[in-house]
């Protein structure tokens, strides 16, 4: 990869400006093999890449550019394109808001889909049904038939907005149950319910035990590694 290409990418991702100082300790491996032969020649050829970079990006055919903010470099669009940014904005759908409980029970059913209620329960142990009608207003899970058993249970499964919300082609694609725990801390992260402002525990388990249908808690140690 050319050294123009990987300042682009280290500017697209920094979420605060990055400095010159900051990109050349970056790609000090790239700028040497090129022939640098000490510390100013080095910064004089990032120096030079990311002046090349803000000129092309400054160019009418980009709806982004590169701009000096705060003593560093950062990627933002052009005042001319701000409308049509704030219009996709707002098209946008609010943030999934989401309990610890209703995660869990999420993976559950990433794994074992299709299931039933009365079989999350048996991983989960606990009641809770409430959790289950969180994740079919949010979309991430659907019906999918019913099982073919005494009482024919409903069985669920996910869907295609959970598979946008994790960046999976297909149910296929899901890593392990560990990476997956990993994936849903960071995807959530920012959107879960603060604990102060969650639910008590014993509100948690009134609303779940007053739900028409069962679900869970927690996923066991032995599921986990199964």
């Amino acid at each position: 990869m050319s050294l123009k290409a990987q300042l682009e990418a280290i500017i697209y991702a920094a979420e605060t400006p990055i400095t010159l100082e900051q990109m050349t300790q970056l790609v000090k491996e790239t700028v040497i093999a090129e022939g640098a032969a000490d510390e100013a020649e080095m910064k004089s050829r990032v120096r030079s890449c990311v002046e090349e970079l803000v000129g092309q990006f400054g160019s009418p055919d980009h709806g982004i550019e590169i701009r000096q903010v705060a003593g560093g470099y950062r990627m933002s669009t052009k005042p001319e394109q701000h409308e049509v940014v704030r219009a996709f904005a707002k098209s946008l759908k609010p943030p999934i808001r989401l309990s610890l409980p209703a995660l869990e029970t999420l993976a559950v059913i990433a794994y074992k889909q299709p299931v039933t209620v009365p079989e999350i329960n048996d991983i989960r142990g606990v009641d809770s049904g409430g959790v289950i009608g969180t994740l079919l207003d949010r979309k991430l899970i659907t019906t999918a038939g019913r099982k073919q058993v005494i009482g024919r249970p409903i069985l669920y499964k996910t869907t295609k907005e959970f598979l946008m919300r994790f960046g999976l082609k297909d149910v296929n694609e899901l890593p392990s149950m560990e990476e997956f725990e990993k994936l849903v801390a960071e995807s959530f992260q920012s959107e879960l319910i603060p604990a102060d402002s969650a639910p008590a525990a014993s509100e948690v388990e009134t609303a779940e035990n007053q739900a028409p249908e069962a679900a869970s808690e927690e996923v066991s140690e032995a599921e986990k590694a199964g």
